[in-house]
């Protein structure tokens, strides 16, 4: 979907049409100010000038990025960029009403589609009637007109022999574009792409490979299969190596597992566990019970209770504890993650706080935990590569 937390705002305010909107932050404030809806007029909307906190941007329009700013980019780095941008708050009940909507409208023409997301979808044309005419191109086309029809949103194509090619493709014609990719583009229209460009190389693994001078795919691709193995590991040379050459066997999958829920938070100032106590305890109580009504709405338990830390400087730690039996008991869920807080550091401030639940386990029909699923036999994606360096 093309911007999509945007998108489904601007169908709520459509007087910011054209404007740079950026979405992020929280609605405490805000609230109050937006309950005009339509008829608010724009110098009533709030500016991203002068904000001052921690928040990172979720989305932004395409007239936002012309700006240079970005998703996952500081809401005070974006006000320096565009201070005349509007900034909203994030609605996710909103945007997951319209992503259950979009999909479903998908699986009435293609049935068979991967969810990876809110906002994303891989779809197996194959044995659909007519998806092969035009090299798919009149299926995308299709599925386009009926998403745009129904719900007013756009949405970006890639259609390609695999999943790996198909979702460089959707970056190509942005927005509310079709690209179709064939395996003998290859040299021409994917060798030249950053290597960044690959779903699954990111920064770290980046810096390694220019530091070897690897700049393209197609730099990449000439690399010999037994160097890469020797340099960045058995499974990720190996993956790099597919990558770069454009293969991927990895099946559309229709029905996965979750193998954790979490919910977590960056507070607006470090908190420090005694002297926010009141605040602290409050927002740790609201993450236990949100996590556990959506473990309660998607029919899941889970085993082990986690929780994870960022101090001041940016330093991470985590503690998880094993439970006997599987819960989705919020006060349960919260009696042991205050016990996983027993085990860190709580002298020092601390900018974010947040729990998991995990070993988790769907419910059958009984309310009784169903035992684990096998391991799937699929391919398995790219492995985590910015965790091996």
């Amino acid at each position: 979907m093309d911007a999509f937390y945007a998108s489904v705002e601007l169908l709520r305010y459509p007087q910011l049409k054209g404007l740079p909107v950026v979405i992020g932050g929280g609605r405490r404030g805000v609230d109050s100010v937006l309950a005009a809806g339509p008829e608010l007029p724009l110098e009533a909307f709030p500016r991203l000038a002068g904000y001052t906190g921690r928040g990172v941007i979720t989305t932004a329009t395409y007239a936002a990025r012309q700006f240079g700013v970005g998703s996952a980019m500081g809401l005070m780095k974006a006000a320096r960029l565009c201070p005349q941008a509007i900034l909203l708050p994030v609605d996710f009940d909103e945007y997951r009403k319209f992503s259950r909507w979009f999909k479903s409208i998908i699986t009435d023409i293609a049935p068979l589609m991967e969810d990876r997301g809110v906002d994303e979808v891989y779809i197996d044309f194959t044995d659909v009637p007519g998806g092969q005419r035009e090299g798919g191109r009149v299926l995308a086309r299709l599925i386009q007109k009926s998403i745009f029809e129904a719900t007013g949103l756009t949405c970006s194509v890639g259609v390609a022999p695999n999943k790996l090619l198909a979702k460089m493709a959707s970056e190509f014609n942005k927005p509310n574009g079709i690209s179709v990719l064939h395996e003998h583009e290859l040299r021409d229209r994917i060798w030249p792409l950053s290597c960044r460009k690959v779903n699954g190389i990111g920064p770290k693994a980046e810096q390694k490979l220019v530091a070897h001078g690897i700049h393209t795919l197609g730099d990449l691709a000439q690399r010999p299969r037994d160097w890469l193995l020797a340099h960045f590991g058995k499974a990720y040379g190996a993956w790099l190596h597919e990558a770069a050459w454009g293969r991927d066997a990895r099946p559309v999958v229709t029905e996965s597992e979750p193998v954790s829920m979490s919910r977590e938070t960056t507070f607006e100032r470090d908190l420090h566990a005694r002297h926010d106590r009141a605040e602290l305890s409050q927002v740790f109580t609201q993450l236990c019970e949100r996590v556990a009504a959506d473990l309660q709405r998607k029919g899941y338990v889970g085993r082990t209770i986690g929780v994870k830390l960022r101090y001041d400087d940016f330093r991470i730690v985590t503690r998880d504890q094993t439970l006997g039996e599987a819960t989705a008991d919020a006060a349960l869920i919260r009696r042991t993650a205050g016990l996983c807080l027993k085990r860190v550091d709580l002298t020092r401030r601390f900018r974010l706080l947040g729990v998991r639940v995990g070993g988790l386990q769907r419910l059958g029909e009984d309310g009784l935990p169903q035992p684990p699923a096998a391991p799937s036999a699929a391919a398995p994606t790219a492995p985590a590569m910015d965790q091996l360096f």
